[in-house]
């Protein structure tokens, strides 16, 4: 893997994680509706500009990917994945102020290890 590889998908993941936090800060933006239903509340976070910001970050990180993936195998490429666990978390702190806790490092740590061990088999 050259470094202008790598470099897309150190890319792609930061982008997918940003757009978490994004899409996260814009749901709780998102008003309640009166009726409580999953169609009321998929129309409410429609009108949320932070939720339209943050799929366009996803979609940027997909078009992104589709670059990976015409360079390298899904195989090698996949394991990077499991980076966005930690940068998510990270911007969310930081973002969201969302605390980090025990359970959540080592639940965050031991996703991404086991992605790098499945990587290696």
């Amino acid at each position: 893997m050259n470094r202008t590889t790598l470099m897309l998908i150190l890319s792609s993941v930061a982008l997918s994680a940003l757009a978490q936090v994004v899409l996260k800060a814009g749901m709780s933006g998102a008003p309640a509706p009166a009726i409580v239903g999953p169609v009321d509340k998929i129309a409410a976070s429609l009108q949320q500009p932070m939720v339209w910001a943050g799929l366009f970050v996803y979609f940027m990180s997909a078009l992104v990917w589709l670059l990976v993936l015409a360079r390298i195998p899904v195989s090698l490429a996949y394991p990077f994945v499991g980076l966005g666990f930690v940068v998510t978390m990270v911007i969310a702190r930081f973002a969201l102020g969302e605390p980090f806790t025990v359970s959540k490092v080592l639940g965050t740590l031991l996703i991404a290890g086991g992605i790098a061990v499945m990587a290696r088999g």
